[in-house]
């Protein structure tokens, strides 16, 4: 089975879509298919048209951008529909699977009809929700709804649309597509490749003046959906009752320095450590030095409708966490069970659910054993992937695929 993949980025660049990218592309060689994998031009500006990567070969879209305002999508689309033509006629393939967002899908449409290839559309995130937390659309604005119009045009037409969790899912159905044509294939990890946290350094725990504390921590990028407002406004709370604690926040992003500028406001700069982006390599030495994971998102589309990969990396090192109890998390987190989860949106309850779970200590070992073992039995790459072969091998069957006229 041969399936060309068409995609917004890949690696080498590192982002939450590249790793679940990479993963899927891997666990379909494993089960013996034939991946071709092309990139937009978002991509950013390329030295070849094709490119090995961490043992992938990625087909890249040159491009570049005209400089009549407003026409850059429209530049992009037909730039990356050009490409995959090309490429679709040269490796034969059995589907055409497009990954979000819609600027992808439309190109694989349009070629997909016109070549006879079945489109799988594979939607990841709605991305006018994101760019309405990013600051550059505004929420049911022009923008936002010509995206959202895009999207339901595209559901309508391709031969099947997958996503990532239920609450994508459910809106994607609610917009009159049949159930039966929008399977999950949800996020997951590779169990294997994650150890069970280790014991702290304790000379980078010095180095990072954390020694003797408690350690509450966010490893990641610093969106302003993630809620890192929320745990600063919590901590005053949590160290009156408990001193000892400490905040460590790895990474950066564009709410870095707002971040530091309202715990410098709030009195808790000395107890708040912003280690900034470390080494990819070195990440595993920054988990080992917390004590309980925070994942506070806000509550909105956003979060309500999209699951993350950080609480599953969490629970497959054996980690203790609490989150919010937004709808991405509820799909992942059983409350008590293989973690905590609190009121979104509510610093107090945030505050009270840590200072609970700081004393519980005698129940941590087993909501550590039930975190990874619902990674184990749930949430595999292989056992996610191979929800895909159903789809494609009927797809195969629905029109006959170009290299077989």
């Amino acid at each position: 089975m041969k399936i060309l993949h068409v995609l917004d980025h890949s690696i080498p660049l590192h982002s939450g879509y590249t790793f679940r990218t990479a993963a899927i592309l891997r666990e379909q060689h494993r089960l013996g298919w034939e991946t071709f994998h092309l990139t937009s031009p978002k991509q950013g500006a390329v030295d070849a048209d094709e490119e090995d990567v961490d043992g992938l070969h990625f087909y890249r879209t040159r491009y570049r951008p005209g400089t009549l305002p407003g026409l850059g999508e429209w530049g992009l689309m037909g730039a990356l529909t050009r490409r995959l033509e090309a490429v679709a006629r040269e490796v034969q393939p059995d589907v055409l699977h497009a990954h979000s967002p819609v600027l992808n899908a439309l190109p694989a449409l349009r070629v997909g009809r016109r070549l006879g290839i079945p489109v799988v559309y594979e939607v990841r995130a709605f991305w006018e929700d994101a760019a309405v937390d990013h600051g550059t659309s505004r929420e049911h604005g022009l923008r936002y709804r010509m995206t959202r119009g895009f999207e339901s045009y595209v559901f309508r037409r391709v031969d099947h649309v997958t996503t990532i969790c239920e609450g994508l899912r459910r809106d994607i159905v609610a917009r009159g597509i049949p159930q039966d044509c929008v399977t999950v294939i949800p996020n997951a990890v590779d169990a294997e490749a994650f150890r069970l946290g280790g014991a702290p350094d304790a000379e980078l725990k010095a180095q990072l003046g954390l020694a003797n504390a408690r350690v509450l921590g966010f490893i990641g990028s610093f969106y302003a959906y993630e809620g890192l407002d929320l745990l600063l406004e919590a901590f005053p709370r949590i160290r009156a009752q408990a001193p000892d604690v400490r905040i460590l926040l790895v990474g950066g992003g564009p709410q870095a320095e707002r971040l530091q500028e309202q715990a410098r406001r709030l009195g808790i700069a000395e107890q708040v450590v912003f280690a900034g982006r470390v080494p990819h390599d070195q990440v595993q030495r920054y988990y080992d030095l917390v004590d309980l994971l925070v994942y506070p998102r806000h509550s909105m589309r956003l979060t309500e409708l999209v699951t993350p990969l950080k609480p599953l990396e969490a629970m497959a090192q054996g980690r203790l966490l609490v989150a919010s109890d937004v709808g991405g998390h509820q799909e992942l987190i059983r409350h008590g069970e293989t973690g905590w989860l609190f009121p979104a949106d509510d610093p107090g309850a945030l505050a009270d659910t840590v200072l609970d779970t700081l004393a519980r200590e005698p129940e941590w070992d087993a909501v550590r054993a039930a975190g990874r073992r619902f990674v184990e039995q749930e949430r595999t790459w292989a056992r996610s992937v191979a929800r895909y072969q159903a789809i494609y091998e009927r797809l195969r069957g629905v029109v006959e695929p170009a290299h077989a006229r």
